[in-house]
């Protein structure tokens, strides 16, 4: 099992930058996939970018080339650095962690950070 904490969510204005960590707890992300999500107020909790354990990424649309999904070399932070952001970009930022367990999938959530992007 891992506890995950973001951090780094704020209020940034268009065409600025911000960057997200996500730090898990216990073993760290080793052997998880993780990815980054979001959801503005009334909209559906929708995958940003993501990382496989083998550290394939993958980016939704709407953020390719501006968005870098990351890990350290601890393999317990994982980080989203967020440029050139727009308004669309505002929205909670949840940080997931995933793993198959005997053919079983366990996903792993953080309580979320809050980006705000306004001038």
């Amino acid at each position: 099992q891992v506890q995950l904490v973001e951090s780094g969510g704020g209020f940034v204005q268009p065409g600025g930058s911000l960057r997200l960590s996500c730090i898990a707890s216990g073993s760290g992300f080793s052997g998880y996939n993780v990815a980054w999500y979001r959801q503005a107020p009334a909209k559906q909790r929708n995958v940003v970018a993501s990382m496989t354990s083998g550290g394939t990424t993958f980016y939704a649309n709407p953020v390719k080339g501006r968005f870098t999904i990351s890990m350290n070399n601890a393999r317990d932070t994982v980080f989203l650095e967020m440029k050139s952001v727009t308004p669309e970009d505002s929205a909670v930022y949840y940080c997931q962690a995933s793993n198959v367990v005997y053919l079983t999938k366990r996903e792993y959530w953080g309580q979320g950070t809050q980006v705000t992007v306004s001038s």
